[in-house]
């Protein structure tokens, strides 16, 4: 993503960009949302949920985090206090156990985003980074298309691009921030206004060149998740080696293209990330309600249909994003807060009935011994009696907290679980995650 085409800083609510556009295209049908309130009693309807069967010894992916993007370059840095909201995990707070940086092509600009990497880091944070540009040097213009301007990376520069990686990595560890991993190129296959790389292009540099990168290689970060751009990585056993975390992006992909059959047969040792979305688009508020279940729901396919390890955000502090500009959590921050706070790094997703009724979204995750998270994402109109169960669990009771039209993450405090099971009542249009211990 750049700034300048996408996101002019003053003109976001214009009409839709053409980012907007493919995310909108790409999403499925919104459908009528509702969500009550955990044990909430009252006039309205209340609909009888199918068990949402739970099954902590069947393991899936290991969670990596959920998070953000700072680009100070393009919108200024976070604030102190908005670091703390972002990757503290208290109440009123995110939860983001992820950040990411970009890199930028001059070595005089490294230090634009420190600060934030530092308190992220302080706060238990991970750090990636993506670059958009190899140093101007490295680059050629070309013809590509349409585009008369269009730049790559010349082939006698890898070995010195590589090493620009890896500079940037050491010049972070040096001043207190270990990369988790570092993408070779963001989104080379939407790069108008940034560097291309062909599928091609992209299996020669991580076949001779990044294995001498010094943290963890993310490639190829496509901007649609379009497997012909990271099939071919799978497909070479070389270049594959060299990888570390295949890295997408979702703007409009739709949900029937989020599992990844080849990855599940070539992939593994290899994590699978999320690296960079807005979701559903980036000219609304992301306080307009009950649109941000929507964000909801795609994480909750991110994690179930996708199975991906990590899902981050644009950027975090925006009008349509997780932390508006005054520095307070959004609804579409809430819905991200659902998970992010409480499902930490290291659980796994385990097993679990994932539409126990009609707009109802399910996902479970398992941490340590014997903690139990589950999300539940009620987009319809109305209230839902849900009843879950947790396979062989010795849980004594379940702590929960709600977002709704009025609330965001609100504690609801805790509900008995009986032989493992518990039933508790979602309202209309909203999101409750569970903790049952």
């Amino acid at each position: 993503m750049t700034q300048g085409r996408n996101e002019p800083a003053s003109s976001e609510r214009r009409s839709p960009s053409r980012r907007t556009v493919l995310a909108t295209m790409g999403a499925l049908p919104v459908l009528t949302a509702t969500a009550s309130t955990v044990g909430t009693s009252g006039a309205a309807a209340v609909t009888a949920a199918a068990t949402a069967v739970i099954d902590p010894s069947a393991q899936r992916q290991t969670i990596r985090g959920f998070g953000g993007m700072t680009h100070t370059a393009w919108i200024g840095d976070l604030s102190a206090a908005q670091r703390d909201t972002a990757f503290g995990t208290g109440e009123g707070r995110l939860g983001f156990s992820v950040l990411r940086i970009p890199v930028p092509e001059n070595q005089t600009d490294w230090s634009r985003d420190l600060a934030t990497a530092r308190r992220a880091t302080e706060l238990g944070a991970t750090v990636i980074a993506s670059p958009w540009n190899p140093p101007a040097r490295m680059v050629e213009t070309f013809v590509r298309g349409t585009q008369t301007d269009a730049k790559r990376l010349r082939h006698d520069m890898y070995g010195a691009y590589a090493q620009h990686l890896n500079d940037f990595n050491g010049f972070l560890r040096n001043n207190g921030v270990n990369l988790y991993g570092i993408s070779v190129q963001n989104e080379p296959d939407y790069a108008h206004d940034w560097t291309w790389w062909t599928p091609a292009e992209m299996v020669r540099f991580l076949r001779e060149n990044a294995g001498s990168i010094g943290t963890r290689v993310i490639a190829p970060e496509s901007f649609q998740y379009r497997k012909n751009i990271s099939d071919p990585i799978l497909n070479d056993s070389a270049a594959l080696a060299n990888v570390d975390i295949i890295g997408a992006h979702l703007y409009g992909t739709q949900f029937a293209d989020f599992p990844y059959p080849l990855f599940k047969q070539k992939g593994a040792g290899k994590e699978l990330w999320m690296t960079e979305v807005y979701y559903p688009n980036s000219s609304d508020s992301a306080d307009l309600w009950p649109q941000a279940l929507d964000v909801a729901e795609h994480i909750h396919r991110a994690m179930v249909d996708a199975e991906f390890q990590a899902y981050i955000w644009w950027y975090i502090r925006r009008s349509y994003g997780p932390m508006r500009e005054d520095g307070r959590i959004s609804k579409r921050g809430a819905g991200m807060a659902h998970f992010a706070r409480f499902v930490r790094p290291g659980y796994v997703r385990i097993e679990a009935t994932a539409n126990p009724a009609s707009n109802v979204y399910v996902s479970a995750y398992r941490g340590g011994r014997s903690t139990v998270v589950v999300v539940a994402v009620n987009k319809g109109t109305s209230a839902v009696s849900q009843r879950f169960t947790l396979a062989n669990s010795t849980a004594s009771s379940a702590s929960s907290w709600l977002t709704d039209a009025s609330r965001n993450v609100a504690p609801q405090g805790a509900t008995g679980v009986s032989n493992g099971s518990f039933t508790a009542t979602l309202p209309a249009r909203s999101v409750t995650t569970f903790v049952a211990a």
